[in-house]
């Protein structure tokens, strides 16, 4: 038997279930840093941004690998923000709205920003259009985006926070370990639930996004055949 099992008798029964809670940690902190990665990639190639790809500081704790994140993401967000604008000052009132209307079909929103996307880049591209239509005129990946956000920030602000990423991939003893070195033993039972509790929003928070990204780099594939 462990010795955090001696300092909290349910460690056992739960050992498995918080092992696996912070694999799928290590996880979905990777798949954030991916998706990113693919994200600024193409809005470097498409958009004309000029991005910095980002990396995991495996070296650092779980909230300094967060904020880099959280860093990219609000660059990215800026950048979208300045197309927005372009859109919004070259296009005609009816036409814009039509761009955040989710019953519009992506097609004629396509045509739609192609109409002006020349005189926003210097350029004009179908898939330019289509980064800008998937990224700007929607507001479930704008949700989306903003979702993993405050997730990440929450985590950065817990617990998991001064927790190193190495520690992660030690075994769940060392992770019990570093656990009892950032609160009270009498405050176990409740920073477990905390952060497994995290870890589950959080899951849920990468899925979506890695998959909203996926979605904009497959119709920038459809769009460049």
């Amino acid at each position: 038997m462990a010795q955090s099992d001696f300092l909290y008798p349910e460690n056992p029964r739960r050992r498995q279930e918080v092992n696996r809670l912070h694999h799928q940690l290590f996880d979905c902190l990777s798949d954030s840093f991916h998706a990113t990665n693919k994200l600024i990639e193409v809005l470097n190639v498409h958009l004309g941004c000029r991005l910095a790809f980002i990396e995991m500081k495996r070296d650092g704790t779980i909230k300094q690998n967060c904020d880099i994140i959280i860093q990219a993401v609000t660059k990215i967000q800026k950048e979208l923000q300045k197309v927005d604008e372009a859109l919004k000052n070259k296009l005609e009132p009816t036409l814009y709205r039509k761009l955040q209307d989710i019953k519009e079909r992506e097609t004629e929103k396509i045509a739609i920003v192609q109409k002006v996307i020349s005189i926003i880049l210097g350029e004009a591209t179908s898939a330019a259009s289509a980064v800008a239509v998937k990224l700007v005129g929607s507001n479930v990946t704008t949700g989306i985006i903003n979702k993993l956000v405050t997730v990440l920030a929450q985590i950065g602000a817990s617990l998991l926070g001064s927790i190193g990423v190495a520690v992660l991939g030690l075994g769940i003893d060392m992770i019990f370990r570093a656990i009892l070195g950032a609160v009270e033993k009498t405050q176990l039972q409740a920073a477990i639930k905390s952060y497994e509790n995290h870890l589950v929003e959080f899951k849920s928070a990468s899925e979506k996004y890695h998959h909203a990204i996926g979605e904009v780099t497959n119709m920038v594939k459809h769009q460049m055949k």
